[in-house]
């Protein structure tokens, strides 16, 4: 019993958290977001490459949503390879399901993270691929709601990187509820290596 305590304590401490946030609309976001998201992302929502957590500041509010209910009902972060995925999915579910649309919101509003500094890959290499992205996410990146096609020339190139990675292996995409997902992974596959997919992660987030 002693040795179950602490862990039904920081539940109760996540749970209450959440539920304890005082007021509503961007004020109640604000506090869900610091004591959901904001460990792993950061307060400010520009994330934490050394554990793997991407930058989301900015982000379209219909595109975070999509994301929180995918990690919620299990369409993604279920993959027992998706490491990153499975650490999003029980936080998804800490959050009540009523306040997705305020925390999303709440990200969206949040300023992006500035461009990255250093990137792995070579960007001019990389624009040669980047036709066949930008059928969907424009040719600089910006998305398109109507084809629920995010934009992505926010998005850290290492983030990106990993994205298409787990699209090409069947780590992401695979679920036969995640149609988004299914779009991207047959495209994902048409990059050539490895080393094109480093190289176009580097143009992307050039953008």
């Amino acid at each position: 019993m002693r040795a179950i305590l602490p862990a039904l304590v920081s539940v109760l401490v996540v749970t209450t958290g959440c539920g304890a946030a005082a007021g509503d609309g961007p004020e109640r976001a604000s506090v869900v977001f610091a004591d959901n998201c904001g460990k792993c992302h950061g307060v400010d929502g520009h994330g934490k490459k050394e554990i793997a957590a991407p930058g989301i500041a900015g982000l379209p509010d219909w595109y975070v949503e999509a994301q929180l209910v995918k990690f919620r009902d299990g369409i993604r972060g279920a993959h027992g390879s998706d490491i990153e995925g499975l650490r999003m999915r029980p936080m998804s579910r800490t959050v009540s399901r009523s306040e997705f649309p305020a925390l999303a919101q709440y990200v969206a509003s949040l300023p992006p993270a500035p461009e990255e500094s250093e990137r792995m890959g070579k960007a001019d290499a990389g624009k040669s691929y980047y036709a066949a992205c930008a059928a969907c996410h424009g040719p600089e990146g910006k998305g398109n709601k109507a084809m629920n096609a995010p934009p992505i020339g926010m998005l850290q190139s290492w983030y990106v990187e990993t994205q298409l990675k787990k699209f090409r292996g069947g780590v992401r995409g695979a679920h036969p509820d995640d149609k988004t997902g299914q779009q991207m992974a047959p495209m994902a596959k048409t990059i050539p290596s490895d080393e094109a997919v480093t190289d176009l992660s580097a143009y992307v987030s050039s953008l």
